[in-house]
């Protein structure tokens, strides 16, 4: 459902993301691990997903873990991430994010990045 929606041709998770995946409690239950999913489909750059893409910690790091951010922390995160694999070009990673370029920019606005 959200790789249609953003339009990713992906395989399913390497090992470390499953791994992953089962070893996080989930406190937020099936919406959270949603999220999770389509954070990670948004972040992905091939055709599996990757640990990284999750934004799950492994326990007492040094940044926070996706349920412990605010939706805004993720948005924004969600956008440094997509600017730096488009090497900064906002057109490539508003699309991306599926954004308009318009929303993308008052994104970038709002968070002041």
């Amino acid at each position: 459902m959200h790789a249609q929606r953003y339009r990713k041709e992906l395989v399913g998770f390497d090992e470390t993301a499953r791994d992953r995946l089962l070893q996080h409690s989930f406190p937020g239950n099936v919406r959270e691990l949603d999220h999770v999913i389509e954070r990670a489909i948004l972040m992905a750059r091939g055709s599996h997903l990757k640990a990284a893409d999750l934004g799950l910690t492994s326990g007492g790091g040094e940044s926070k873990s996706l349920e412990e951010m605010s939706l805004e922390e993720v948005e924004a995160f969600l956008i440094k991430k997509a600017l730096a694999r488009n090497n900064g070009n906002a057109r490539k990673a508003a699309e991306a994010l599926g954004l308009s370029r318009s929303a993308f920019y008052r994104r970038l606005q709002q968070y002041g990045l």
